[in-house]
């Protein structure tokens, strides 16, 4: 399952995947069952700040209890590259402007414990790509 604001309408692939149209966690069905694994690839920085309580509730109650969260943000001189890449017509279509200065460095504040546990922290792509896994926990007071 996945959910994508910039799909025009909801939808199930060819492969079975079931693709819902509209905002996490506003949007996602309330039939959900818990997942294993919740991934959030180059995705975590177009959220507004104003959103990241709402968003570690909606993935703690729809995340299994020691259920992953991976997430992938890039480093902050990834906007600097793409910037420039957008100026020279190399690439579109990037959504720069909801980066906001993302610091990855805030993420574990975001999904803070003792609701998740970060596992993995990595950077990757000569430095430029941060891996973070958080694993959700058994219970929370």
């Amino acid at each position: 399952m996945g959910i994508d604001p910039t799909l025009s309408a909801s939808l199930t692939t060819v492969q079975g995947f079931r693709m819902i149209s509209g905002y996490f966690p506003d949007d996602m069905p309330q039939t959900c069952h818990p997942f294993d694994v919740i991934a959030m690839l180059a995705v975590l920085e177009h959220f507004p700040p104003a959103q990241y309580s709402k968003l570690a509730d909606g993935i703690y109650r729809l995340l299994r209890p020691g259920g992953l969260l991976v997430i992938t943000v890039p480093s902050a001189a990834v906007d600097e590259i793409l910037r420039w890449l957008l100026k020279l017509h190399l690439i579109h279509g990037m959504s720069l402007e909801e980066h906001h200065g993302y610091e990855v460095d805030d993420t574990p504040g975001i999904f803070p414990e003792p609701k998740f546990k970060l596992i993995v922290h990595r950077k990757f792509q000569l430095g430029l790509n941060n891996l973070l896994v958080f694993q959700r926990s058994d219970s929370h007071p």
